[in-house]
């Protein structure tokens, strides 16, 4: 069988032994290149081994749990898409998840057919925005931004973004001075303009606010309810 995710790997951390070995076999049905380990220790080594294009996360494991285990991941690679799985429904757990840059949430129990279809939409999101990355480069305030290489400098420092910090620097800048709506913005970037998503988006702008805030001719205005104003006060 052969697919447009053929090549694709996913890493899945899984301490319930049942569900872990039947995700693995779902996907490598999909035809995905599944890696499964039962704690957040054997999936560090496992990702320090090898390179992956999605990593599957359950938040409660022994020896160190999802979350830690995002953290390790994201020092070492501040790209790979993050999905975490969870038998908790505590808004408090899943903003956890997103400030650790998590890409998506689902809450066990869950139709499998609805996680593929939220991991399929995942890689594609990431493909289009690898696509839309042109050679432009733009002068905000002192700083110069290059999308392509996810690059902002200042003062000849330059500063590499996440993906999404990246992303939605880049939607700002081409809204200069006009508002960008937050759900064109949440659609967009995240897929969907849930409430977690914007809570998501909210850590992003609130980084990207705290690496512009070195230029005070930069602002991110927030329009309550309604979006956000990239503004640059001209010299």
């Amino acid at each position: 069988m052969t697919t447009e995710h053929a090549k694709k790997k996913i890493l899945i951390c899984e301490d319930d032994s049942s569900l872990g070995i039947v995700l693995k076999s779902f996907l490598e049905l999909h035809d995905f290149h599944v890696v499964l380990e039962r704690d957040g220790r054997l999936g560090l080594a496992a990702f320090q081994r090898e390179k992956f294009d999605i990593c599957l996360l359950d938040v409660m494991m022994p020896h160190m749990d999802g979350f830690q285990l995002a953290e390790e991941i994201r020092d070492i690679d501040h790209d790979v898409p993050l999905f975490f799985i969870t038998a908790k429904t505590m808004k408090e757990d899943m903003i956890t998840g997103y400030k650790l840059g998590a890409d998506d949430y689902i809450t066990k129990p869950f139709d499998t057919e609805v996680l593929m279809m939220k991991i399929k939409a995942m890689l594609k999101r990431n493909e289009d925005v690898t696509r839309e990355h042109t050679n432009a480069v733009f002068e905000i305030g002192k700083f110069t931004f290059t999308p392509r290489h996810r690059e902002l400098v200042w003062d000849g420092e330059p500063y590499t973004l996440s993906p999404k910090e990246n992303e939605l620097l880049r939607i700002l800048v081409e809204f200069k001075n006009n508002l960008l709506p937050r759900e064109a913005a949440l659609k967009k970037i995240w897929g969907s303009d849930t409430y977690f998503n914007g809570r998501s988006m909210d850590v992003y702008i609130a980084k990207l606010r705290k690496l512009l805030a070195k230029d005070p001719t930069i602002q991110i205005k927030n329009q309550h309810g309604e979006g956000f104003r990239l503004e640059i006060k001209e010299p």
